[in-house]
């Protein structure tokens, strides 16, 4: 740490501690498919599975505030942030095993507590890693030229992530067994588990270095109550202007990644359902290198709200003639390299540069979205003394989870309001302008309502890059202050 106070991490450690948000999002993927499960082996209607997940959903914000108040308070010998990344990552393994493979063989009038039981306590899991990958931002970096780093590499983990998961569930797994069986949840699971559990460790040796009471707020103890929650709510213009903007961006990357969404625009609407995954691996390193400029450069330079403006504005273009292009072209003509491919048309390159530039701008307002919940933290430390990187992180994903948990509802809704009450559309379901509709609302539609909001969020969001680097500079005053007196 400096005599500014300024204290930054190595590289590796900004890249090895980004991979436990990449941990908990292996199974974000595996729940995307959760509710094929509920339908075909708990045997539950469409509308029922999508409000099942909705309130599972919600529990998980509401656990989020009781957790985050438990991390605020816990300064061990293990860390802060640690213990709750090694729990976290053991309950996500075991009960979402427990889930797959037991769910479907208890006695079917019980299979329904049965799952839900084991969902909210394995959500429980889900939030205590989940908490870290926010809460420990304070503490591995304050440079507000650095903290953007982590949006890098975690935006680069998730670019490479999206893209290989689709291929693996669509080019692999599903050709493989035909349809969602047991086989499917079984490997599927076992290979989220195993690379999760790699994850969490290398991101547990990445922190253990910042990981200490010297890197917190003003390097020593704060006193949290739980009405400082209300306190933060109701006086952080930052926090209240950021929930405001991602919990909108959530809620439609969530519907846009639901599995029925991805096989209603792929294998209904365009035909060809291996493309779901080879979309994902010809956008993946140019994502990534747009990524790396946004936010590489930008962020850097201009500060986080200027990225968050910038991924905004061009998300925002790029989804509305993504839409044009599905009415104005023959979707059924997206083909890529490989069986089938005659050769490159117009549809498949317009729709494959326009996805292009919508994951480059949205991984960008996405993606930096981490780092910001830091700053919310720190000023939290300037505006009242306390340092409270958990309450910050999980008073976000509370409103955060809250709003997206509609996100199954919204596409279970949908499917309901054009005729699928009993069942989901599958790769067999034949087209219709009904389904072109509702793959279009759900695919962009929802994403263009949260680009919106961000930007009338960010017009009111006061953390500029200028603002911050005062803010560092008058906590680190108060700091030396402390210090002083304490000698």
């Amino acid at each position: 740490m400096n005599q500014n106070g300024v204290h930054r991490a190595k590289l590796w450690q900004i890249a090895g501690f980004a991979l436990n948000n990449t941990a908990t999002n292996l199974y974000l993927f595996f729940m995307n498919f959760i509710s094929y499960y509920l339908v075909g082996f708990v045997g539950v209607g469409v509308v029922l599975a999508s409000t099942i997940i909705m309130n599972m959903r919600i529990w998980d914000g509401v656990t989020d505030p009781f957790i985050g108040y438990v991390v605020d308070k816990t300064d061990s010998k293990f860390g802060k942030n640690r213990p709750f990344m090694l729990i976290g990552n053991i309950i996500l393994a075991v009960f979402s095993f427990l889930i797959v493979h037991v769910t479907h063989i208890v006695p079917e009038k019980s299979r329904l507590l049965v799952f839900i039981v084991l969902y909210m306590i394995y959500i429980i899991g889900y939030t205590f890693q989940c908490v870290v990958t926010k809460s420990a931002q304070t503490c591995l970096t304050n440079d507000p030229k650095q903290r953007p780093m982590f949006t890098i590499f975690d935006g680069i983990y998730n670019t490479i992530l999206f893209a290989a998961i689709p291929v693996l569930v669509f080019q692999n797994l599903i050709p493989k067994y035909g349809k969602f069986t047991e086989e499917f949840y079984h490997e599927f699971w076992l290979i989220t588990a195993v690379i999760s559990g790699i994850f969490t460790i290398i991101a547990i040796i990445a922190i253990s270095g910042k990981d200490r009471t010297e890197f917190f707020g003003l390097g020593k103890p704060t006193k949290i109550r739980l009405r400082d929650y209300w306190e933060v709510l109701s006086k952080n213009r930052a926090i209240q202007m950021l929930v405001v903007s991602a919990s909108t961006d959530k809620l439609a990357i969530t519907t846009q990644t639901n599995a029925v969404v991805v096989i209603m625009v792929y294998s209904i609407v365009c035909g060809n359902t291996a493309a779901g995954g080879q979309v994902a691996a010809y956008t993946a390193i140019p994502t990534a290198l747009m990524l790396f400029f946004g936010v590489g450069y930008i962020a850097k330079y201009l500060g986080q709200r200027k990225a968050m403006l910038f991924g905004s504005i061009g998300g925002l273009i790029t989804c509305i003639l993504s839409i044009a292009s599905f009415y104005v072209f023959d979707p059924t003509t997206l083909r890529f390299p490989g069986e089938g491919f005659t050769g490159w048309n117009i549809f498949t390159i317009v729709f494959l540069v326009l996805f292009l530039l919508m994951k480059g701008f949205t991984g960008v307002s996405g993606n930096i979205v981490i780092p910001m919940t830091a700053d919310c933290a720190d000023y939290e430390v300037y505006r009242s003394g306390k340092y409270v990187p958990g309450l910050m992180g999980t008073l976000f994903s509370f409103v955060d989870k809250l709003i997206s948990s509609l996100g199954a509802t919204i596409v279970g809704l949908c499917c309901a309001a054009i005729g699928f009450k009993d069942a989901l559309p599958t790769v067999d379901t034949p087209m219709s302008p009904a389904i072109k509709a509702v793959a279009m609302f759900c695919m962009y539609g929802l994403l263009i309502i949260g680009l919106v909001c961000n930007l009338i969020a960010m017009k009111f969001y006061p953390l500029t890059k200028e603002k911050m680097e005062s803010i560092q500079a008058e906590i680190a005053e108060i700091k030396k202050k402390s210090q002083n007196e304490a000698v």
